[in-house]
């Protein structure tokens, strides 16, 4: 599977975690090289689109996404 079509501009990787590249390397290869159906950031952007994607949310924050996304 190819990478996450988001991650050259994805917010939280190029802002957020610029001073962390080690952390930022192990989280791209989970949530953004293959299956990025887990990534909550994804999960917004996809349901709700890009602009309404918070610029705190962790990839790992899934009920929150799924909250934002329920609330529309």
């Amino acid at each position: 599977m190819a990478d996450c079509e988001m991650i050259a501009k994805c917010i939280f990787f190029n802002d957020k975690m610029a001073d962390k590249p080690g952390t930022a390397a192990m989280m791209k290869q989970k949530y953004c090289q293959g299956d990025n159906s887990g990534c909550a950031r994804h999960m917004v952007c996809k349901s709700l689109g890009r602009e309404r994607v918070p610029s705190d949310l962790y990839p790992i924050q899934v009920d929150r996404a799924k909250a934002l996304i329920q609330a529309g």
